[in-house]
């Protein structure tokens, strides 16, 4: 905790189903907790190469249109999300690396106050980094868009008004991949499994997977009402 504040560190891939049905427990606790929460976005490769963790491990399981359909099934039961018919059919990122590159480089702007890091109005409180995370996801699931593609991320700056050269320069003199290797050393460090996962008091508590949002809540309660340094004895 620091200045009374929570801290969580949340790792996700722009590709895995479980962070898109988990963004609506995200906006939740920023709208419930306020300035007494901080989140740190990181992202990890778990669709790194896409040929190879769908291609050939879901080969026996109907390939890529199996895939999908497993993730239609799973957003079935999150009626506030979209799926896309024949999701992973076309248009299929090669990597969602390109798209977590192009992520850091848009924090980064914002850390340098090139971009602005307060909630709008127009965002539904989210910053326009935390909007940018959430229409790459959208781009994917609910457009079937290519979101590892150059041409993809030019499109979302565009719509947000992100300023082309300063995101570039990141991109180019290795900024952003120094922030997205960044993440792959916090990801070993803190021995994050999977997406998402939720890092709570200084690596002390992790939260992977599919968490309810009452979970959540009861976590962030218990640091903020538990005296600090003192252990709980429940």
């Amino acid at each position: 905790m620091i200045n009374g504040a929570i801290r969580i560190a949340y790792f996700s891939d722009v590709l895995c189903v479980w962070a898109y049905t988990a963004q609506i427990r995200l906006d939740e606790l920023k709208q419930r907790f306020g300035s007494r929460l901080q989140i740190s976005y990181h992202f990890i490769p778990v669709f790194g190469c896409v040929e190879e963790r769908i291609g050939r491990g879901w080969k026996e399981k109907g390939g890529f249109a199996g895939f999908g359909r497993h993730v239609a099934q799973v957003c079935r039961s999150f009626p506030h999300v979209e799926v896309a018919d024949g999701l992973w059919s076309r248009n299929v990122p090669k990597s969602s690396a390109s798209a977590h590159l192009y992520l850091k480089a848009v924090e980064l702007l914002e850390r340098e106050g090139i971009i602005s890091a307060e909630a709008v109005d127009r965002f539904a409180g989210r910053s326009l980094y935390e909007e940018a995370i959430w229409r790459l996801r959208l781009a994917f699931f609910r457009e079937m868009e290519d979101v590892g593609s150059a041409h993809c991320h030019s499109r979302l700056a565009e719509a947000l008004e992100i300023p082309r050269d300063p995101l570039l320069k990141l991109l180019h003199d290795g900024s952003a991949m120094a922030a997205l290797c960044a993440d792959l050393r916090l990801r070993d460090e803190l021995k994050v499994e999977g997406s998402p996962t939720y890092i709570f008091n200084e690596g002390r508590q992790k939260l992977y997977g599919n968490v309810g949002y009452k979970i959540l809540e009861a976590n962030i309660r218990e640091l903020l009402e538990r005296p600090e340094g003192l252990a709980s004895w429940c």
